[in-house]
This record gives C-alpha cells, sequence and structure tokens, in this order.
C-alpha cells in the first residue's frame, strides 16, 4: 500500500503550504542523490518526497488527495494527475519540475552542471573552504567530524526569493530596462561589419525580473548571515593537500540561486612519536650502549597502542627495524604501510672515574675496535655522494 503523503513529508494534514514547501526541501536536501551516491533507498526516498511535494503543493490536487486518498489523484480516477509513479522517469525529471524549488538550476551537481536556462533564479553561491587537522590516529582509521561554519544562510522569510513573502507574493515585476531577456544588447558597426556586445542588464542584473516588495530579513538577497553544523566523514588514508567535497554545503545563493560547495583541505598534526613517509610512519628509538650490545626488548608507540620489539644483540645505530602493516592505509584501498624504527645508540657524556676506567680498559679489546661490514661501507659511500650533489 502507497504510503501516506503527509508522512513521506513529515507534517501535519492542515500544514501551510510554506510548511509543506519548507519540508520538502528538508527531505530533498537529505535523500539528494548526490549527497547518496550508489544508495538506492535514498533515490527512492528523494523520488518518493518529491512525488508527495508534487500533490500537496498543488491546491487542486491535494484537495482531492485529502477526500480520495491516492485514487483521488490517480491517473483513471477522474484526478487529472500525470499518474502516480509516472510523472517522473528519473531524477532528472524531478529537477526540472521542481526547478523552483532547488532555486532554478540548482538540483545539486546535476543542476549545475545544464547551466541556468531560466531567468529570474538568483546568482550562485560562492564556495567555502576550510582547513581540517587530523591526527595519524585519525588517518589510520577515518573519522567523523562537526563542523560549524559561518556562512550565508537562505533567508526562511522569503524562502530565499529576496521578496516579501516568498513565491507566494505578488511581488516580481518583469524588468522594464531589458524587458525580461536579462541581457543589454549593444549594436555598433566597424570596418569589419555589425558587432553586438552582449551584457547583463544592470537593473535586474541579469535576472530579467524585479523585487517590488523586498523582505525586510534579508534586504532582498534572500540570504542572511548565519551559522550552519555540517558532518563529514573523512575515510582512512587521507593525507597532507588532500581536499574533500561536499556539494551545496557552501554559501547560499542571491535570490534563490545555486548554493556553493564547500571544499576541505587535510592537514596533518605534528605528532609526539612519529614521522609519516607516504604509507610508512618512523619511530627514533633510543638505546644504551649496553643495551645495543647485549640485545633487549623495548616497548614502544604504535598507531594502535603499545607494542613489545625484540632488540637483537651487537644492533648498529642507523639500523632500521620493520614492523609490517602497522604503518597507514592506502586511500583507495591497495595496501598499509609499515611502521619502521630507526636505531640510535646513546653515548653518556659525563662519566664518572670509574666508569673511564673501566670502558680504557675495553677500548683496547678486539670486540670494541669497529668493524663495519662491506654493506656499510658501501652506504656510507653513497650517503657522502648523495651529500655532494644534493
Amino acid at each position: 500500500m502507497p504510503r501516506d503523503y503527509y508522512d513521506i513529508l513529515g507534517v501535519d494534514e492542515d500544514a501551510s503550504d510554506k510548511e509543506i514547501k519548507k519540508a520538502y526541501r528538508k527531505k530533498a536536501m537529505e535523500y539528494h542523490p548526490d549527497r547518496n551516491p550508489d544508495d538506492p533507498e535514498a533515490e527512492q526516498k528523494f523520488k518518493e518526497a518529491s512525488e508527495a511535494y508534487e500533490v500537496l503543493s498543488d491546491a487542486e490536487q491535494r484537495q482531492r488527495y485529502d477526500q480520495f486518498g491516492h485514487d483521488g489523484v490517480d491517473s483513471g480516477a477522474g484526478g487529472g494527475r500525470r499518474g502516480r509513479g509516472q510523472g517522473f522517469h528519473d531524477i532528472e525529471d524531478i529537477f526540472d519540475a521542481f526547478s523552483d524549488i532547488f532555486g532554478g538550476a540548482q538540483g545539486g551537481g546535476r543542476g549545475r552542471g545544464r547551466g541556468r536556462s531560466e531567468r529570474g533564479r538568483g546568482r550562485p553561491g560562492s564556495d567555502l573552504r576550510v582547513s581540517l587537522s587530523l591526527t595519524l590516529e585519525e588517518i589510520a582509521e577515518g573519522t567523523e567530524k562537526n563542523l560549524r561554519l559561518q556562512k550565508y544562510l537562505e533567508c526562511e522569510s522569503c524562502d530565499g526569493t529576496g521578496a516579501e513573502g516568498g513565491m507566494g507574493g505578488q511581488n516580481f515585476s518583469m524588468c522594464p530596462k531589458c524587458d525580461g531577456t536579462g541581457e543589454i544588447r549593444q549594436v555598433s558597426r566597424s570596418v569589419f561589419g555589425q558587432v553586438v556586445n552582449v551584457q547583463p542588464c544592470p537593473r535586474c542584473e541579469g535576472e530579467g525580473r524585479i523585487i517590488d516588495n523586498l523582505c525586510d530579513e534579508c534586504g532582498g538577497e534572500g540570504r542572511v548571515q548565519g551559522e550552519e553544523s555540517v558532518s563529514i566523514n573523512v575515510p582512512p588514508g587521507v593525507m597532507e593537500g588532500n581536499y574533500l567535497t561536499l556539494g551545496e554545503a557552501g554559501n547560499a545563493g542571491l535570490r534563490g540561486g545555486p548554493t556553493g560547495d564547500l571544499r576541505i583541505e587535510i592537514e596533518e598534526t605534528p605528532h609526539e612519536h612519529f614521522e609519516r613517509d607516504g604509507l610508512d610512519i618512523y619511530y627514533d628509538l633510543h638505546l644504551s650502549f649496553p643495551e645495543a650490545a647485549l640485545g633487549t626488548e623495548v616497548d614502544v608507540p604504535t598507531l594502535e597502542g603499545q607494542a613489545r620489539v625484540e632488540v637483537d644483540s651487537g644492533v648498529q645505530a642507523g639500523k632500521i627495524l620493520r614492523m609490517r602493516d602497522r604503518g597507514l592505509p592506502d586511500l583507495e584501498g591497495s595496501g598499509q604501510g609499515d611502521q619502521m624504527i630507526r636505531v640510535h645508540v646513546w653515548t653518556p657524556q659525563e662519566l664518572t672515574e670509574e666508569e673511564e676506567e673501566r670502558l680504557g680498559q675495553l677500548r683496547e679489546h678486539d670486540n670494541f675496535q669497529p668493524q663495519p661490514s662491506e654493506e656499510d661501507t658501501q652506504k656510507s659511500f653513497f650517503r657522502r655522494v648523495s651529500d655532494v650533489f644534493s
């Protein structure tokens, strides 16, 4: 059995036209396909809300629906409606049918691509750019953030039209300067022939209409300064310089124009323990000379907590220990980095006489003489060459 149209929009049966329009706008923006990609359930709810609004926003159809229910507005029931479920062949049909609701050629990303084909739909709002600082732990797991934005919001008093009473009032008239075209054409002649210069009409700012009674709340702009909370889902694996774009979360347009987008640029908070190199993270482990010579077990931090690492005896300063799959995930989901542990051997700087005497006795022993391997010698050579050419 079809759902009740009032329930779909979440309004009472005695709701005013303005309340119905506001409820539809909220539902449409919530379930908009551009905000819910690859979500068939959201697309279906978007279509249901649009179908409910088509009926309840029309006084004659609403009266028939109140009296006869869905039978009163189905085709073949004497309703005269296009037929429930048959009026819209796809999402684009909904955008076309309700362009006034979405501020002209808005309709999310689709409307923008189509361009503003009608006059009198205001001007687009600007995009917003904000920075979002994340820790490496948040980057590793992904996170959800709530941002409070200072931005232009659509004026509720005039439904974003800039006119007192909104679209329902008789507040608009055709621009006398451009005769409703929104353009001023100037024709001049030159040696190359006739030249036509087309510019937006300065009287109506290219909208083709003027407002006779300005909204007191917004002064005719159709938008007001305000604050809005936006929830952002950050996927695992982002990095400094990446950005996320949330459609229609920027500044509201002038007089019903399309809303701008929100661009969130990712910043990484410096970490207490780690340095990032692509998907890998580096940690500096400092050992005493006895620990390096005899071997030891140490607890090291990871992005998931503490982990115990066994260090072999005789480890050399500069040695890199690898903890596989303890780094950061790839944004595309194709793998995960490692945690690299750089070994540093601490040389004491202040010794007692007894300590100096003991070390002096050991200094002449063969085991305490440097014995770099051929691999270590080659690495040292290439480091020197790199320093020369860097």
